[in-house]
């Protein structure tokens, strides 16, 4: 019989995931994989988690409902912990595995990582074969090659949406044949070293993880409530689940591709028009994109103090006494601590939010950004790598930002979008900060 293993990682769905589809067009029996990679919960050089416990809890989610699905057709999922590439070299030889299939990786770590389980296969005879399953736009379907992607926003989106189309996205399969899968048995957050979640019923992200949640929240925010309509009108707001789509955890972590949602909203415009909002949703997944390609273009300069601008002027020295500050929403500022509290109890803000924390990191205190992106990848349920350094060297001037140094003013900022301070008062209660910092 010819095996082959599909590696999960960020990619936890069924629905358009081309991984999947060869895997099992290719094979006889089908292995399902996720591994737990100890890199992934170690602390890193700036002293954060690498994953923190909101994550590590919606990756769990995840990961259960992806076996539920599998089993639904004739699988199921298998679990390891460990080097990824001890593992699946474990199960390779167990299952006399020739092929092992998976998602693309472009960011530096994990690029070293797929390179050394590629290294280790090759000792059995094992081919590693990957696919590109994050984006909207293939990368081999752009109007220029990697290496000469304009370092500018706007000019990488006029000629893509110009001379570029967006692929079919490839149906669930309706069968996948599997050998014997042993019933799935999940870790819990204290075997990371992460403490358990006390649900804050304030969050603007009461959701789970999975690709079944995240297809009932795009038929909600399409469909049910048509909430589409006045996405770009609301999307700058602070409170509560409607504000913005919320598809970003499902994103990160691949229970909902770009394309899935692109197409959704395509059907939607067909049966109720297209506007500046709808419009305004794909223009969001193009730059997700567009960091995820720069994180291709750029390598490990993303991760460096300087970015990927060639200058040595940005050398903000990290203060732990300030940086807790921030962290524990104790700067003094309102609208900046109502902010980081929220982060700190729900691993959720909005966008606007996160600029204006960012900012006033890089610009205010004059902080070292990478701890400040070293805290958010801990923090965010929807961590991404790509958008996540990109935004933050794009804020700290080091990035893909033109204007080169990108200021909030704080005081305007909380004007502008909290003029009544209800999002500053829905956070700083005083028995809540109590509770918070005693």
């Amino acid at each position: 019989m010819n095996t082959s293993i599909v590696w999960f990682k960020t990619d936890l769905r069924l629905h358009d995931n081309e991984t999947l589809i060869k895997a099992i067009e290719q094979s006889d029996n089908i292995i399902p994989v996720y591994c737990f990679d100890d890199d992934h919960f170690k602390l890193t050089e700036f002293g954060f988690h690498k994953t923190g416990n909101f994550r590590a809890q919606f990756l769990l989610e995840s990961l259960k409902d992806l076996d539920e699905n599998l089993r639904k057709l004739g699988s199921g999922l298998i679990i390891v912990r460990g080097k990824p590439e001890y593992e699946l070299f474990k199960l390779v030889q167990k299952y006399q595995v020739k092929k092992v299939f998976t998602k693309k990786e472009v960011a530096y770590e994990e690029k070293q990582t797929e390179e050394r389980v590629e290294k280790e296969l090759w000792k059995l005879k094992c081919e590693l074969e990957t696919f590109s399953t994050s984006t909207l736009y293939h990368a081999q379907d752009l109007p220029f090659s990697i290496k000469d992607i304009p370092d500018i926003f706007t000019n990488f989106r006029k000629r893509t949406e110009k001379e570029s189309q967006i692929r079919s996205i490839f149906a669930a399969p309706k069968e996948i044949k599997s050998p014997p899968i042993p019933e799935l048995t999940l870790p819990k957050l204290k075997q990371f070293g992460l403490p358990q979640i006390i649900k804050d019923q304030r969050t603007a992200f009461p959701f789970k993880g999975g690709e079944t949640e995240a297809y009932q929240r795009l038929h909600y925010y399409f469909s049910e409530t048509k909430y589409i309509s006045k996405y770009k009108e609301t999307r700058d707001s602070l409170m509560g689940s409607d504000y913005s789509s919320k598809f970003s955890p499902w994103l990160a972590i691949g229970c909902l591709s770009p394309r899935e949602i692109y197409y959704e909203l395509k059907k939607y415009e067909d049966e109720f028009g297209s506007n500046e909002s709808t419009y305004w949703l794909v223009f969001e997944l193009l730059w997700r994109d567009y960091f995820r390609f720069m994180m291709k273009k750029h390598r490990h300069h993303f991760f460096l103090q300087t970015g990927i601008k060639s200058t040595d002027t940005h050398t903000n020295q990290n203060n732990q006494d300030l940086l807790d500050k921030w962290i524990n929403g104790n700067t003094g500022l309102d609208f900046i601590d109502a902010n980081m509290i929220e982060l700190k109890l729900t691993g959720f803000m909005s966008n606007r939010g996160r600029q204006n924390v960012a900012s006033y990191l890089c610009n205010d205190l004059k902080l070292d950004w990478r701890y400040g992106a070293a805290y958010f990848e801990q923090q965010l349920i929807d961590y991404d790598v790509c958008s996540n350094w990109g935004n933050w060297a794009y804020l700290a001037g080091v990035g893909n930002d033109p204007r080169g140094n990108r200021y909030f003013n704080t005081d305007k900022q909380a004007e502008a979008y909290d003029s009544k301070k209800q999002y500053r008062s829905f956070w700083l209660v005083k028995n809540q900060r109590r509770k918070l910092f005693k």
